[in-house]
């Protein structure tokens, strides 16, 4: 990885790598700057004499100062553990940032800021450890200009360089901890390196012409950290930081953005993209420049719904005249992440595409689709310090097991690619018996309810029947009833036509004699959407369903008892009389 910023800094010295804003105004970095900035903190960084046992953690949101220190550690070898600053700032038990440093035991930690996460770091990490801030720090922290060397170790830096090879531990990247606590997942240089040639092979252009991204992909997670910022890096690109996020409240952020930057690609998350499309349609001067010098849109983490697929394919071609190729990857922590890929035979909503160059799969049969399996240079060894886990996510021939299920789009035409039908894990049995393949049921009763609906949860486990909780786009939900926006969700959620429209498109799901494992039937619209600091939202904006089912008890009594008046009764029976 490292070589890529050498690389940079000697073909295009002045290039624009980073860009970000400060309260201070637009801060800008060169590759030839960062270059230099990062063998200056490289020689500070040798002094902690830090080793995959001893690594570098790090707690920071994506800014130049967090790249500058995290390129510095990769390029002498040093491993690094950026760790969700969700942990450290919206927790008050610190259990994830406490479990994370015992796993680790970090030889060092840099902190973006002391100040906000003072309180954190002393509650949750051993006093000897030290620990530098990149800004305010508290009287027990370093500052960062500590790092910095004065050019004295610049050969034990080089020397140090030499040393990194395919096999050297390049990152710690957490899983998500939605199913326990997090598991940190070994990211050696090979694999990020094979991973981004990869990209490259599926996308040509990505080499041709440097990429211009705007991103707010956090860095903690492999999606932002490995292939995002992989792409601007291994091709001279420039990166944009981008400080909102992809829900209502900060979306803004990223929008004042793009008004200033035409990307040449763009990535976000499904939620992402629908908070997009409307204000490109309500914005002509945006939506031009939005697709001016476009190449492809990507998402990933969830599944994007026909609707907003078609919404930016019509876009496109009613601003620059033709299409641009809208694709989905499927992937995971541990192969770096990207495994399969879209293209132009293999794209449409909810297809995943195929194998990317040197992936190998396989496909066990689960019900009506297939677990996939991969094998390949860039899926990891296992888990650190979890030898258990470790054996458990492979199989006999050493193909790592994803818990992803996915079906063939066109059996009789492979290159068409395949779908995601969802996740093994958030499968769950009845009373009877009976396994619900709730992860595809989401996704049709996703499908039936959009745009009223932001996220659906399918319950019912050791239940008798399968039921949802729906999380209204409440906005939506007012404009379809002609009831003003103002208008609070309770009122709503008890309005007799918006409960009748929402009790007919659940109804038409299933057909009346489908088997309980396929027919929803009942649902609660929810007035408080999935909150982030209990855990009930990824920071990709996804749902941690068994955080939010633990947290919302009470929902699941309401919904599963048999008189309460909010629950919506579903009976696809009543239909088409």
């Amino acid at each position: 990885i490292g070589d890529w910023l050498e690389r940079w800094a000697q073909k295009a010295p002045d290039r624009t790598f980073l860009v970000e804003q400060t309260n201070r105004g637009e801060r800008i970095i060169s590759y030839g700057e960062a270059h230099e900035q990062a063998l200056a903190l490289a020689e500070g960084l040798l002094s902690y004499e830090l080793s995959p046992d001893r690594p570098l953690a790090i707690l920071a949101t994506n800014s130049i100062d967090h790249a500058l220190v995290m390129l510095a550690a990769l390029y002498i070898g040093i491993p690094i553990a950026p760790i969700a600053p969700a942990y450290a700032l919206q927790s008050t038990d610190y259990k994830k940032l406490s479990h994370s440093f015992r796993l680790l035991t970090p030889g060092l930690l840099v902190v973006e800021d002391g100040a906000l996460y003072r309180h954190a770091v002393e509650q949750s990490l051993e006093p000897d450890i030290p620990t530098i801030a990149l800004r305010n720090a508290s009287p027990k922290m370093r500052t960062v200009r500590a790092l910095r060397g004065d050019g004295s170790r610049r050969d034990a830096v080089r020397a140090a360089a030499v040393r990194v090879g395919r096999e050297t531990i390049a990152k710690y990247l957490f899983t998500s901890g939605s199913t326990g606590m997090p598991k940190a997942v070994i990211n050696t240089h090979g694999m990020i390196c094979s991973n981004s040639q990869m990209k490259r092979q599926v996308a040509p252009f990505l080499a041709d012409e440097p990429p211009i991204m705007v991103d707010w992909a956090p860095w903690n997670h492999t999606a932002g950290g490995n292939s995002n910022l992989s792409i601007i890096l291994h091709n001279g690109g420039t990166l944009y930081i981008d400080r909102g996020k992809p829900t209502p409240a900060l979306f803004g952020l990223s929008l004042e953005l793009l008004k200033r930057v035409s990307p040449t690609l763009y990535f976000n998350v499904p939620r992402g993209y629908e908070l997009l499309i409307p204000r490109l349609a309500a914005d002509r001067a945006l939506r031009e420049h939005f697709f001016r010098r476009l190449k492809f849109l990507w998402y990933a983490a969830a599944s994007m719904q026909p609707a907003t697929w078609f919404a930016l394919e019509r876009m496109a071609v009613e601003t620059v005249g033709h299409r641009v190729l809208t694709v989905a990857g499927l992937g995971m922590t541990e192969t770096s992440p990207i495994a399969l890929f879209g293209n132009v035979h293999a794209s449409g909503p909810g297809v995943v595409g195929i194998p990317v160059p040197g992936v190998a799969l396989k496909l066990i049969p689960h019900e009506n689709s297939f677990e996939i399996r991969y094998r390949g240079p860039n899926v990891t060894s296992g888990y650190w310090r979890d030898p258990a886990a470790t054996m458990s996510a492979f199989d006999g021939e050493g193909f790592l097991r994803s818990g992803d299920l996915v079906s063939f789009v066109d059996l009789e035409r492979p290159k068409a690619g395949l779908r995601f039908d969802g996740r093994i894990y958030e499968d769950f049995k009845l009373s009877s018996g009976t396994k619900v393949s709730a992860g595809k049921l989401r996704l049709d009763a996703l499908d039936a309810l959009r745009p009223l609906a932001e996220e659906v949860v399918v319950v019912g486990a050791d239940r008798k029947d399968v039921r949802i909780l729906v999380f209204p786009d409440w906005e939506v939900c007012a404009s379809t009833v002609g009831l003003n926006h103002t208008v609070k969700p309770a009122e709503l959620a008890a309005d007799k036509a918006l409960r009748a429209i929402f009790e007919e498109r659940l109804a038409r799901l299933a057909p009346a004699g489908a088997g309980s494992s396929s027919r929803i039937v009942a649902a609660l619209l929810v007035e408080v959407p999935p909150s982030s600091a209990a855990g009930e939202l990824t920071e990709k904006g996804t749902v941690n369903s068994r955080a939010l089912q633990r947290n919302r008890r009470e929902l699941l009594d309401i919904l599963f008892g048999d008189s309460d008046e909010r629950v919506l009764r579903i009976d696809s029976r009543n239909l088409g009389s």
